[in-house]
Protein backbone atom coordinates (compact mmCIF):
# COMPACT_ATOMS: atom_id res chain seq x y z
CA UNK A 1 0.00 0.00 0.00
CA UNK A 2 1.31 3.46 -1.02
CA UNK A 3 0.54 6.46 1.13
CA UNK A 4 0.81 10.03 -0.03
CA UNK A 5 1.35 12.99 2.20
CA UNK A 6 1.08 16.47 0.73
CA UNK A 7 1.77 19.64 2.66
CA UNK A 8 -0.61 22.33 1.39
CA UNK A 9 0.24 24.90 4.06
CA UNK A 10 1.98 27.21 1.60
CA UNK A 11 -0.92 27.01 -0.82
CA UNK A 12 -3.46 27.70 1.95
CA UNK A 13 -1.43 30.71 3.12
CA UNK A 14 -1.26 32.05 -0.44
CA UNK A 15 -5.02 31.63 -0.85
CA UNK A 16 -5.70 33.40 2.45
CA UNK A 17 -3.38 36.25 1.43
CA UNK A 18 -5.13 36.48 -1.94
CA UNK A 19 -8.57 36.63 -0.28
CA UNK A 20 -7.37 39.31 2.12
CA UNK A 21 -5.97 41.38 -0.76
CA UNK A 22 -9.23 41.04 -2.73
CA UNK A 23 -11.17 42.21 0.33
CA UNK A 24 -8.84 45.24 0.80
CA UNK A 25 -9.12 46.17 -2.89
CA UNK A 26 -12.92 45.89 -2.85
CA UNK A 27 -13.06 48.11 0.23
CA UNK A 28 -10.75 50.68 -1.37
CA UNK A 29 -12.81 50.63 -4.57
CA UNK A 30 -16.01 51.37 -2.63
CA UNK A 31 -14.33 54.35 -0.96
CA UNK A 32 -12.86 55.91 -4.10
CA UNK A 33 -14.62 58.90 -5.56
CA UNK A 34 -13.20 60.52 -8.65
CA UNK A 35 -13.69 64.13 -9.58
CA UNK A 36 -13.81 64.55 -13.33
CA UNK A 37 -14.95 66.89 -16.02
CA UNK A 38 -14.87 70.66 -16.19
CA UNK A 39 -14.62 72.43 -12.83
CA UNK A 40 -15.69 76.11 -12.90
CA UNK A 41 -13.32 77.99 -10.57
CA UNK A 42 -12.98 81.71 -9.89
CA UNK A 43 -9.67 83.10 -11.17
CA UNK A 44 -9.39 85.42 -8.21
CA UNK A 45 -10.67 83.78 -5.01
CA UNK A 46 -10.53 80.14 -6.26
CA UNK A 47 -14.11 79.35 -5.19
CA UNK A 48 -15.75 76.57 -7.21
CA UNK A 49 -19.27 76.71 -8.65
CA UNK A 50 -21.26 73.59 -7.78
CA UNK A 51 -24.01 71.92 -9.81
CA UNK A 52 -26.67 74.14 -8.21
CA UNK A 53 -24.78 77.33 -9.18
CA UNK A 54 -23.51 78.16 -5.68
CA UNK A 55 -19.92 79.25 -5.16
CA UNK A 56 -18.05 77.30 -2.48
CA UNK A 57 -14.53 77.21 -1.13
CA UNK A 58 -12.55 74.60 -3.06
CA UNK A 59 -11.85 72.66 0.16
CA UNK A 60 -15.58 72.35 0.90
CA UNK A 61 -16.37 71.34 -2.68
CA UNK A 62 -13.72 68.62 -2.80
CA UNK A 63 -14.37 67.25 0.70
CA UNK A 64 -18.11 66.92 -0.01
CA UNK A 65 -17.42 64.90 -3.14
CA UNK A 66 -14.44 62.81 -2.14
CA UNK A 67 -14.26 62.50 1.63
CA UNK A 68 -10.84 64.16 1.56
CA UNK A 69 -9.88 66.23 4.57
CA UNK A 70 -7.71 69.32 4.39
CA UNK A 71 -4.90 70.64 6.51
CA UNK A 72 -3.74 74.19 5.92
CA UNK A 73 -0.33 75.74 6.00
CA UNK A 74 1.72 78.26 4.04
CA UNK A 75 4.03 77.47 1.19
CA UNK A 76 7.45 79.18 1.26
CA UNK A 77 6.46 81.74 -1.39
CA UNK A 78 3.33 82.84 0.51
CA UNK A 79 5.25 82.87 3.80
CA UNK A 80 7.79 85.21 2.22
CA UNK A 81 5.10 87.47 0.76
CA UNK A 82 2.79 87.59 3.80
CA UNK A 83 5.29 87.33 6.65
CA UNK A 84 8.70 88.42 5.37
CA UNK A 85 9.99 88.91 8.94
CA UNK A 86 9.38 85.20 9.63
CA UNK A 87 10.29 83.82 6.21
CA UNK A 88 14.03 83.95 6.86
CA UNK A 89 13.64 82.24 10.23
CA UNK A 90 11.87 79.15 8.93
CA UNK A 91 13.54 76.35 7.06
CA UNK A 92 12.65 76.50 3.35
CA UNK A 93 11.18 73.18 2.15
CA UNK A 94 10.80 72.51 -1.55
Amino acid sequence: MIEYSLDITERKNAEAERENLIHELETALREVTTLSGMLPICSSCKKVRDDQGYWKQIEEYISQRSGAQFSHGLCPDCMEQLYPEWAGKTKRRE
